[in-house]
């Protein structure tokens, strides 16, 4: 079944929140509901890069190891790691122990530090907000790309950011109400206040 489906407290929501409890909660409480700070987009972001060839259950698990490892995902503390940082977060098998991404969390940290000048990651990202969102009815209908997060993307990565490709700009999009993905009928299409529902 590829439409919203009713839970036991009746009610709908997208599929894949049934995979887990930890979905669950994630999906009605945090999924798609704005996120406007900068810490809380660099945690977001880097999250999203990390997960990118992986499930997102797979990094929600780890969340709280990664906010421990990564200092809270304050950009400003990121941004001082040194290969010292890098060879402890290696070495923490609480985490997702991928080399090229944790050194462009550290690259991305300092990116977000210098954007500052320039209005800063959240006005950067939420100026790539569409005139529409989607209205997927099934989860067939979720795109995983816009235009805006091929865009948006592209101009990360001239300002320096790795591991922000269209895919995972996308869902860091749908992950912090820049976008509603949630499917027609889920209880949560609309919650965010972003789009009316």
């Amino acid at each position: 079944m590829s439409g919203p489906v009713v839970g036991p407290d009746g009610k709908a929501r997208t599929p894949w929140a049934y995979g887990d409890p930890l979905l669950l909660e994630y999906y009605d409480t945090e999924w798609g509901m704005p996120v406007r700070d900068e810490q809380g987009l660099f945690e977001r972001l880097s999250l999203e890069a990390f997960q990118s060839g992986l499930s997102w259950l797979v990094v929600l698990r780890k969340r709280p190891a990664f906010r421990e490892a990564f200092a809270g995902f304050d950009p400003e503390r990121v941004a001082a790691f040194d290969d010292d940082d890098v060879a402890r977060l290696l070495g923490d098998a609480r985490i997702v122990r991928n080399a090229a991404k944790i050194r462009a969390t550290i690259g991305n940290a300092r990116a977000t530090l210098a954007l500052r000048a320039d209005g800063g990651l959240a006005e950067l990202v939420w100026s790539a907000r569409p005139e529409r969102t989607p209205v997927p009815r099934t989860t067939d209908e979720v795109p995983t790309t816009i235009p805006e997060s091929v865009a948006l993307a592209r101009e990360l990565r001239r300002r320096g950011f790795r591991f922000v490709g269209p895919t995972t700009v996308f869902a860091l999009m749908e992950a912090a109400g820049i976008v509603d993905t949630h499917l027609v009928g889920s209880h949560r299409r609309g919650a965010s206040g972003v789009w009316p529902e």
